[in-house]
This record gives C-alpha cells, sequence and structure tokens, in this order.
C-alpha cells in the first residue's frame, strides 16, 4: 500500500467482457469489411485512437485504480468517470469509418433506433439523467457495496457517453446533420447539469458519499471526506472545460463557412452584374445597329 491506498487487484468480470467484446467486434468488423477491397484500409489514426480508448478503458476499470475509485476516494471515481466520458468516448467513435458500422446501421430497424438515440436532445437527456441518476447518494452507495453493479454503472455511462458525443462527432454524417451554431449550442447547453452538479460538490461543504474509507494517512495529511469531494468536483469541470475546448474549432468552421458562402455569393453576384453588362451592351449595339438601318435609306 502507498499512503493507505488499497492496490489490491480484483476480477472485474463484466467489464472484461465488455472491453473484450468491443475489441473483438471491431476486429471482425474491419476484417469483413475490407474483404475484397470493397473499402479503403483502417487508417493508422483510427487504429491509434482506438487501442488507446481501449487502453484507458482497461486503466481505470479493471486495474486497482477502480478498487480505490470504488472504496476510498470519491476523487479517484471522478476521474474514472471523466477519463470514459471525455477520452474514452470519442475516441472509439473516431476510431469508426462510416463503413464500418454501415452494415448495422444499414438495417432499417437498427437504423431508426440510431436515429431516435443520436437525436441531440434525446442523446443529452439520457446521458446527463444516467450520469445523475447514478450519483444519487442512495443509489451510489448501492452500487459502492457491490462490485458487478458498480461495474454497470460505470459501462452505462461510457456508452451513454456515446451517445451524447454522436451528434457532434459521430461516424455516419446523415445521423449528426447538425449546423455549426447549433452544434455550439448543444455542446454548452449538453454541459450545464453535469456542471451544476460539479459546483455542488465543490462548494457543498457537506459530505454526501459516506461509504468512502479514506486511508488513515491521507487524513492524518489533512485529507478529508470534504476535499476528497472537492477535489471529485474539481475533477467534474474537466468536461466542461472539454466543451469550450470542442466550441473553439466549430466556432472557426463557422466563420469559414460563412465566408465561403458570402465569397460564393459575391461570386455569383459579380457573374450577374457581368451579364447584365453584357445584355445592356447587346441591346445597345442592336439599337446602334437598327439606327444605323434607318439612317441608310434616307441618305439614299
Amino acid at each position: 500500500m502507498c499512503n493507505g491506498l488499497n492496490f489490491s487487484w480484483q476480477l472485474n468480470l463484466i467489464s472484461l467482457f465488455v472491453l473484450a467484446l468491443i475489441c473483438l467486434l471491431f476486429i471482425l468488423g474491419t476484417r469483413l469489411a475490407g474483404r475484397g477491397g470493397a473499402h479503403p484500409p483502417l487508417n493508422k489514426w483510427r487504429l491509434a485512437a482506438f487501442i488507446t480508448a481501449i487502453a484507458l478503458g482497461v486503466l481505470v476499470l479493471l486495474t486497482p485504480f477502480d478498487t480505490i475509485a470504488r472504496t476510498q476516494l470519491f476523487a479517484a471515481h471522478m476521474m474514472q468517470a471523466v477519463v470514459l466520458t471525455t477520452l474514452c468516448a470519442p475516441l472509439l467513435l473516431a476510431a469508426c469509418p462510416d463503413w464500418l458500422l454501415q452494415p448495422i446501421l444499414g438495417q432499417p430497424v437498427s437504423r431508426a433506433v440510431a436515429q431516435v438515440l443520436t437525436r441531440p436532445l434525446v442523446a443529452s437527456i439520457l446521458f446527463n439523467f444516467t450520469f445523475l441518476a447514478w450519483h444519487v447518494p442512495e443509489i451510489f452507495n448501492v452500487a459502492q457495496r457491490n462490485n458487478a453493479l458498480y461495474q454497470i454503472e460505470m459501462l452505462s455511462i461510457l456508452f451513454m457517453a456515446l451517445l451524447n458525443w454522436w451528434p457532434l462527432i459521430g461516424p455516419l454524417r446523415e445521423l449528426r446533420n447538425l449546423s455549426y451554431p447549433v452544434q455550439m449550442l448543444y455542446a454548452f447547453l449538453d454541459g450545464q447539469p453535469v456542471d451544476i452538479f460539479a459546483f455542488l460538490l465543490v462548494f457543498t461543504g457537506t459530505v454526501l458519499y459516506k461509504q468512502y474509507v479514506i486511508p488513515q494517512q491521507l487524513l492524518q495529511n489533512g485529507y478529508s471526506a470534504v476535499a476528497d469531494q472537492a477535489v471529485g468536483g474539481a475533477f467534474l469541470l474537466i468536461p466542461g472545460l472539454v466543451d469550450l475546448v470542442v466550441m473553439t474549432p466549430l466556432f472557426f468552421r463557422w466563420l469559414a463557412q460563412i465566408e465561403q458562402q458570402a465569397k460564393i455569393a459575391d461570386q455569383r453576384r459579380q457573374e450577374e452584374e457581368e451579364e447584365e453588362e453584357a445584355e445592356a451592351a447587346r441591346l445597345e449595339a442592336e439599337d446602334v445597329q437598327e439606327d444605323a438601318q434607318m439612317e441608310a435609306p434616307q441618305q439614299g
């Protein structure tokens, strides 16, 4: 033990099974979709994103970090949640090209379900409700006492985070056809419930999750349960900062789109003016020709 922290390993079969299943489906999907050269090979950066997401998932769900997060430090639990929602989820989506999910989402039933679940309002409500419901103290305490239920909690937050990120970076553009201003509005409003909860954890001064057993060594160094909860709330504010980071490129893309549209409009206006000038010149030439033809008989 280090500072009394419990670094014992536990066999989290549910998390192990889910992460292994994700790896298996990803490998089989890329192999089957790539047969016969129907699709291009998987980009190296997508493979790197997938490996990184799985490695982070293993780190926070299958190592002693999970034990500490469930039994000793609420701050570790929040760090666990932040890694799953702001790193693992977007990396998994970034790792999936359109053609990988097309065989599944190409089916009418699955496509209809996906179209409903990935709607911005639905995705945001599902994620925020799932995250906040699991952190109701009475529900959270039950999950703490049951390792299997705690794994289900963290995995459900991960899967809801996938839906939550989909309107911004999900595969299949037809499932995320938001304009840039609406994407920025979604990124801003979507994080507000969790941000409010984070500020509550930081400033409430009341311990909400009393089952955590903080090591005596940390308590002697002044790390109290209130401090642990405040640190956890501070970690939970990180996704709000990520939202700002996401909004920044969206804003500049929006500006670039406006500039491009303005250039196209100016070009069309210039072409119309040139056509009008050409038409005026043609009419003027016809008038001159008609006048010349009328003057010719008179001179004769």
